[in-house]
């Protein structure tokens, strides 16, 4: 039988987060996208960089239903969030850490500035004193449910939650229609190709030799071991390289977090696990009575343990009070989260 209330496991948690209405940072970005050819403009919508206060709803989610999280670190660009001020006095505020770009970017400082999530995610494992094991996590994601270390770490294999898919159809079908787009290719102006989300997931997969398959990993927070990326990146200096050159999100960069989840398949150190699902809410293509009827099922759906919530910043008021309504009545408002602490878990170490 195992002993986890014995030697407890030592989990951390590591949040990206950007505040992209900052002036000097709007500035920044602009900066260097007049610099740079061939950007996608998925790579740089404005939601990819906005804040409204998800961050709040992402901290308190942990500290409420992953009370076993060591510490949480909180990736940014040289950026305070204002919140965390309410944290000064408590116990919180030695669990939570800032981290700079340049801290995980030493060595490699001609790649910052960056606004580049894929390029950032390469670096994690390099957090200093990160423990062995850590989930990541954007800050638009929220736990809703209570959660043990067992969800994402089991008997120290790494919980997957995803499937197995082909890499591309191989009909004749497709085959035939894929010539002929490409021969039309050939005679239009060159094309900047969208960086889609699974694109780099099959780019991860063929770095380790699939060619037709690869895992899919759904959004959800992420297991990853430290040792497994900094073993590999040490052996393959140049992928990282080329992974973390681009300042914007480019379809040719691999995703780290697909890379690892393979690493760990090839050494039989998975459980694949389909029960905890996210619920994954695309506000942009979504409309309200939709998404109300989707935060219902959630309420009554005790597997539906996670939210993903996008682009809450470039919806109508309606709908984003309508969701921070829904998070403050499943997660709370970190000012209540603190007033309802006992005493003793104020006070500071």
């Amino acid at each position: 039988m195992r002993s986890n209330h014995l030697q407890p496991e030592i989990i951390d948690a590591v949040i990206t987060w950007v505040n992209g209405n900052e002036p000097i940072y709007k500035q920044k970005l602009l900066h260097y996208l007049t610099q740079t050819t061939f950007v996608h403009e998925e790579a740089i919508s404005p939601t990819r960089f906005g804040e409204v206060g998800e961050l709040e709803f992402c901290l308190v989610s942990l500290f409420r239903f992953a009370p076993w999280l060591r510490h949480i670190y909180l990736v940014t660009d040289n950026q305070t969030p204002a919140l965390l001020s309410k944290f000064a006095g408590t116990d919180y505020e030695h669990r939570i850490h800032l981290i700079d770009h340049k801290v995980i970017f030493s060595e490699f400082s001609d790649a910052l500035p960056t606004f580049n999530s894929r390029t950032i995610e390469s670096l994690l494992w390099r957090i200093p004193g990160l423990a062995e094991k850590f989930l990541y996590l954007n800050d638009d994601f929220f736990l809703i449910r209570p959660v043990s270390p067992e969800n994402f770490f089991h008997y120290n294999k790494v919980v997957l939650r995803g499937e197995w898919k082909k890499q591309q159809p191989h009909s004749l079908y497709y085959r035939i229609r894929m010539a002929l787009k490409a021969f039309k290719q050939k005679y239009r102006p060159k094309k900047v190709h969208v960086p889609k989300h699974s694109l780099a997931q099959i780019k991860a997969a063929q770095l380790l030799g699939h060619t037709e398959n690869y895992f899919y990993l759904y959004h959800s927070p992420h297991s990853l071991r430290l040792s497994t990326l900094a073993n590999y990146f040490s052996n393959h200096v140049e992928q990282l390289a080329f992974n973390i050159n681009f300042r914007f999100r480019h379809a040719e960069q691999f995703l780290t977090t697909a890379l690892a989840s393979h690493l760990e398949i090839a050494k039989n150190n998975v459980v694949f696990e389909d029960k905890l699902r996210c619920l994954q809410l695309k506000l942009s293509a979504q409309s309200l009575r939709h998404v109300k009827r989707q935060l219902a099922d959630a309420d009554r759906d005790n597997n539906v343990a996670f939210v993903c919530i996008q682009s809450l910043d470039s919806v109508p008021l309606l709908t984003q009070n309508t969701l921070f309504s829904w998070l403050d009545k499943r997660v709370g408002s970190l000012d209540s989260f603190l007033a309802n602490q006992p005493v003793e878990a104020c006070i500071p170490d």
